[in-house]
């Protein structure tokens, strides 16, 4: 859940240790008859929540009367920490955006690698701080939840031996995973520039000046710069940097791709003053600064350097250039090999050794232009840097953090691996349960009713479809107390607006005859998921969830009450709940309780959920582990096969129950491609149908005619991961 710009702080630390509240918070309480939860009560500004723009979900608008806390901002870092990006530099965590392309990890075989992702959620908050400072000298400023992978898996900032916070946390004995300690980019200056045209130009350029002779003719001298690349990137600087010392050039096209060579791209100019003014710029200095070092090594980089295959070198055949490079690369401190391999050509070549460690310095302190040159994508993790924690220590004060959701679920900080905050894309709108701890704090809008009605009241309410249920549970156990539900069907049928609600809790049966009369008004969709048939395995998977055979009996008694329920069957574990008994038991149960429709979804494990389950299952299904291992192999979905496999058991099923046409609506052979990933598609009845006639069931049609329901391919991408709550 995201508080952005929202103060975390407490009424009383000593009470409710590491309890967030928010701004506007009326107060927080803990009450016997709900134990191990903590609600927030709170006075919400809005009710409506529009959805995303790019979502494929079929409705506009949600209302989340409450907030749950298992997907909280839990994992921060301060707002200048170092982000690795896609190509090679450095960005504050704090100046990301939505979109941004930055470097994650995945495991490969043996080894875990880099990897290019995607930001796809990033929000702010006030958090205690920590810091974590490493052998190298790194320091991370991050709150005490916030996760670092070690050697031995990933691990808390902070945490305790036994009681209530007892987890993996860091120690002196642990060692951080990454490149470790690197340099923040300096800004560019005129000695810069200056030292970059120097080793750009020396190193690549035709710079020259030849007297012009031709019988019967003047004689006269010829002024001459010319400088191609394959690269635009430094040939843009070139030009921008040769402007800024009033030295206009002109670009032009050399020789077009091939499908073996890429475009070569120059520019040039040929006026004497010019070529004068370019000759001042690149002559070697007396005393080089730190800023022309900087310079001139990124230029020699751009022009004669390579990396690959785990070496950085730059390589030429001229003495007097490969002095200067020697000796900037040693005033940094970099541990240089010289290279020479006796060809004809007298070409040297100097190798920044090191490893990846000193390969990123050298990226971050002079910042070449050519960044093909500077990505890790595909590396593997290995290092010799030094990143053992030395210390762990408390700041004793709160200072605004910033976290991220990307696609790898991780993300590189100040140079060691980071884990990322459980969210998803849709974060905003879509919060996944992840674990035991689903609802252990409960933010609450007690005000929602009221704010509610006047969103729906303003002329500009469209009355469009309106979903609840599809971040955190509108029946969940906190509704027993504040009673928030029967005021929100109430003013959305009043008001004329189609609503849905997707639930897990049995609670819903108290509002029944509420809704059954709102079904009157306005067109209605109920939504019940379920999976898991073994008590014992639902207790270890859902606690604090109701059991199925009580989510049955809600089924049940939705459909007497004469209304639709589309009923998820999610999720569909792989060797656990696939066999043909317990299919056929699930399905069977279902289309006993009366479901209007049903939608088989198998696991998703994603980023969060992932390290959580697997945990879950090598302690009490070790023999499992390889099978999922392949399953999930760098993927959050089971592979096409598994689908196609599990649609073959599926159909049969679904069939023998009745269930393979969806109540009231033409044949929807759902498991011709079991629904994952956009396959996905809701049952018939969980959502609402304009065109439905009120009375009698709402959303059931008389057989052989078509559903107003929703088909297969109006499901979202991503549905899965909402219904595969583990």
């Amino acid at each position: 859940m995201r508080w952005e710009a929202q103060r975390l702080d407490l009424e009383d630390p000593s009470t409710l240790p590491g309890m967030p509240s928010i701004r506007g918070l009326l107060r927080t309480v803990q009450v016997p008859e709900f134990p191990g939860l903590t609600f927030h009560e709170v006075r919400a500004k809005s009710a409506l929540n529009h959805v995303p723009g790019e979502s494929a979900m079929p409705f506009p608008w949600t209302i989340n009367p409450y907030r749950g806390c298992a997907h909280a901002c839990l994992y921060c870092l301060s707002g200048d920490t170092q982000i690795l990006m896609a190509d090679g530099r450095q960005r504050p965590i704090a100046d990301l955006r939505v979109g941004d392309r930055i470097i994650g990890t995945e495991k490969r075989d043996t080894y875990r690698h880099y990897v290019t992702t995607e930001v796809a959620a990033h929000w702010s908050t006030v958090k205690p701080a920590h810091r974590v400072t490493l052998e190298d000298g790194s320091e991370i400023v991050a709150s005490g939840d916030h996760r670092f992978l070690t050697g031995r898996g990933w691990k808390h900032v902070t945490g305790t031996m036994a009681g209530r916070d007892r987890r993996p946390h860091l120690t002196t004995d642990d060692e951080l995973l990454g490149f470790g300690r690197t340099v923040t980019s300096l800004a560019v200056c005129a000695e810069y520039r200056r030292g970059y045209l120097t080793g750009m130009v020396r190193g690549d350029a035709d710079l020259e000046v030849y007297r012009y002779q031709r019988p019967a003719r003047v004689h006269g001298d010829v002024h001459r710069f010319r400088l191609a690349l394959a690269d635009v990137e430094g040939l843009h600087r070139t030009h921008d940097y040769l402007a800024k010392e009033g030295v206009p050039t002109t670009r032009f096209n050399v020789t077009p791709a091939t499908d073996v060579r890429r475009a070569m791209t120059a520019i040039r100019t040929s006026s004497a003053a010019s070529v004068g003014r370019i000759r001042e710029l690149v002559e070697w200095p007396q005393q080089p600064t730190a800023a022309w070092n900087r310079g001139f090594l990124a230029g020699i980089f751009d022009a004669e350097g390579s990396r690959s295959g785990g070496i950085l070198q730059i390589s030429n055949t001229d003495q007097g250039i490969l002095d200067r490079t020697h000796a900037a690369l040693t005033d940094f401190g970099f541990d240089v090999a010289h290279e020479d391999p006796d060809l004809p050509n007298g070409l040297i070549s100097l190798r920044v050794r090191g490893g990846l460690r000193e390969h990123m310095r050298f990226v971050h302190l002079v910042d070449p232009a050519i960044r093909r040159k500077c990505h890790v994508d595909g590396t593997a993790i290995k290092s010799d840097a030094a990143l053992r924690v030395t210390a762990v220590e408390s700041l004793g004060l709160e200072m605004p953090m910033y976290d991220i959701t990307t696609g790898t679920g991780d993300f590189i900080a100040n140079g060691v691996i980071s884990h990322n905050c459980f969210a998803r894309k849709t974060h905003e709108w879509l919060e996944l349960d992840s674990g035991h701890d689903f609802d252990s704090q409960i933010v609450v809008k007690t005000n929602l009713v009221d704010v509610l009605r006047k969103e729906l009241h303003r002329p500009s309410w469209k009355r469009e479809h309106v979903a609840l249920g599809t971040n955190t549970d509108p029946y969940q156990r906190a509704e027993g107390r504040y009673r928030l539900m029967p005021g929100v069907i109430r003013t959305l049928a009043e008001s004329g607006t189609p609503f849905s609600i997707l639930t897990k809790g049995t609670l819903l049966r108290r509002d029944l005859p509420l809704l059954a009369e709102s079904a009157q008004r306005v067109p209605v969709g109920l939504g019940v998921s379920m999976a898991i048939w073994d008590d014992a395995l639902h207790a270890a998977l859902e606690p604090g969830v109701p059991t199925p055979r009580a989510r049955l009996d809600l089924v049940r008694a939705i459909t007497e009450a004469g209304l639709t329920c589309g009923v998820f069957m999610a999720p569909v574990l792989p060797g656990l709940t696939d066999g043909v008994a317990e299919l056929d038991a699930a399905i069977g149960a279902i289309a006993a309780a009366g479901a209007t429709g049903v939608t088989v979804i198998p696991l998703h494990l994603r980023p969060g959920a992932r390290e959580w389950f697997m945990g879950w299952l090598a302690r009490t299904h070790p023999d499992l582990v390889p099978r999922y291992e392949q399953l999930y192999a760098r993927r959050a979905y089971v592979p096409a096969e598994y689908r196609a496999w599990l649609s073959q058991r599926v159909a049969p099923l679904l069939a023998k129950h009745g269930l393979d046409r969806q109540k009231g609506g033409a044949a929807r052979q759902i498991a011709a491609g079991v629904p994952a990933d956009g396959e996905v598609g809701f049952p018939a009845g969980s959502l609402p149908s304009d065109d439905l006639p009120r009375g009698g069931m709402p959303g059931v049609r008389p057989k052989g005619e078509p559903t107003a329901g929703p088909a297969r391919d109006a499901a979202p991408v991503g549905l899965g991961e909402q219904l595969s709550l583990i």
